[in-house]
């Protein structure tokens, strides 16, 4: 089917194996498929396409969405009954409690003239949350065929492998078929495909290769590479639009661009400022930086406390111990580094990573750095146990070691500096790599 191919691009294996899996409309079509893959790979859209364009009766439920089983049972039996009933123009809604109510409202529904000689295709997309539901319910769709005595076929659309749904009492075996990840070349076609009518297609082709070039070692949803796409175009056309170069260019529409290219690599699938926020920040040339929003580590929102708490923990995390001394004491006398370095010190501290650090001496540090006296209360060792939770600092050991438990500061020399900056803290003077 030619239009078919058009619609549907780089899946024609997967295509051909459904529509032999369908067969004629009045056949008898496998019990159950269980479809997989990763995200963006084009299950849900090939699934949809192929129904729709073949003409099929079918229901399609997002598992997302009917989070109980009562809502997942009457969404399926009410969609079929509006289809069953579309061309009477009326019908009622259906309620369900149980499946053996289900499979009781599942034969009156199919009954219909329009459903009676054909195969009705139940799509359940985000299967995975079925297996948070009732034991029942997953072996019920896999012999709803058998269960009914219907032309039915339930399709199974989902991220994870179906070993993982597979139930310890055993289940009828559905007919699993596989959707791999789109390659680099699949990508170039399927993105290409989508090219503006005012620009040639090899002129977009051209801009799909660089994007692709930028992104695709760190990004290879094709939904969100799509809307990168979008997106960047704009700013690649600016030359081609003020006359300063030609379409075949590629050279200058390259160092245009790639500025650019750079700063949408911080945010991949990041919705952190929006499309219309980007777009002006283009216009404008500013750093992305300077946008509020636009640096997930530039603003975080903590505490007061609890921002001198995560500067004790980086002080405690990247100094020796035995320095808190020269750092933290008034009348420490003069020392000079070269007394504290020993041959295997010769090492940054920063490069070695965070080392762990005892609760008594986060407290320690604390204490020094702050102006004002603060007491350790319950308030204090709430603050560190939500920048645990945070994953700013990082539980070493037992949870239920209560005696002396040890930290580790996880976050990085730029992200500090910023938290210091905003309590007027100069932490690299506290820091002895860089003494």
């Amino acid at each position: 089917m030619p239009h078919l191919e058009n619609l549907v691009l780089c899946r024609e294996s997967q295509v051909s194996t459904l529509k032999s899996l369908f067969g004629e409309r009045h056949h008898f079509s496998f019990p159950s498929i269980f479809i997989y893959g990763h995200t963006a790979s084009g299950k849900t859209y090939v699934t949809q396409t192929l129904l729709k364009t073949l003409e099929l009766p079918h229901v399609f439920v997002n598992c997302v969405e009917c989070f109980t089983l009562r809502l997942l049972l009457e969404q399926i039996l009410n969609k079929l009954n509006h289809l069953s009933s579309s061309e009477e123009g009326c019908s009622t809604e259906i309620t369900c409690e149980t499946f053996n109510d289900f499979v009781r409202a599942f034969k009156q529904v199919t009954t219909a003239e329009s459903l009676k000689d054909q195969t009705v295709y139940i799509v359940l997309d985000k299967a995975e949350y079925l297996r948070d539901m009732e034991a029942n319910l997953l072996p019920g769709f896999l012999r709803l065929q058998e269960l009914t005595d219907r032309n039915v076929t339930v399709i199974f659309l989902s991220e994870i492998i179906w070993e993982k749904f597979r139930p310890n009492t055993g289940c009828l075996e559905p007919f699993v078929l596989y959707f791999p990840d789109y390659s680099i070349g699949n990508l170039q076609k399927i993105l290409s495909h989508d090219h503006p009518p005012e620009y040639s297609a090899d002129f977009y082709a051209a801009y799909i290769n660089i994007l692709l070039g930028v992104f695709y070692t760190v990004c290879r949803d094709l939904k969100e590479l799509r809307h990168l796409a979008v997106l960047n175009f704009p700013k690649y056309c600016e030359p081609v639009v003020k006359g300063e170069a030609g379409e075949r260019d590629t050279r200058k529409l390259w160092r245009n661009i790639e500025p650019h290219l750079k700063k949408a690599m911080q945010t991949v699938y990041l919705r952190e400022i929006s499309s219309s926020q980007w777009e002006k920040l283009q216009k404008d040339d500013a750093d992305p930086a300077q946008v509020k929003g636009l640096s997930a580590y530039s603003h975080v929102e903590l505490p007061y406390y609890s921002k001198f708490i995560l500067i004790a923990a980086y002080l405690a995390s990247y100094n020796p111990a035995r320095t808190d001394r020269r750092f933290f004491l008034k009348h420490h006398g003069k020392i000079k580094k070269t007394n504290f370095l020993k041959k295997h010190e010769k090492t940054s501290n920063h490069l070695l990573g965070p080392k762990p650090f005892p609760l008594d001496r986060l407290l320690a540090i604390l204490y020094s750095i702050v102006d004002s006296r603060v007491a350790p209360t319950a308030n204090i060792f709430s603050q560190i146990a939500s920048l645990v939770t945070l994953q700013l600092l990082t539980l070493v050991g037992h949870d239920d070691q209560l005696d002396a438990p040890k930290y580790k500061c996880t976050v990085s020399l730029d992200f500090i500096r910023a938290i210091a900056r905003t309590v007027n803290f100069d932490i690299i003077k506290y820091l002895y790599d860089f003494l």
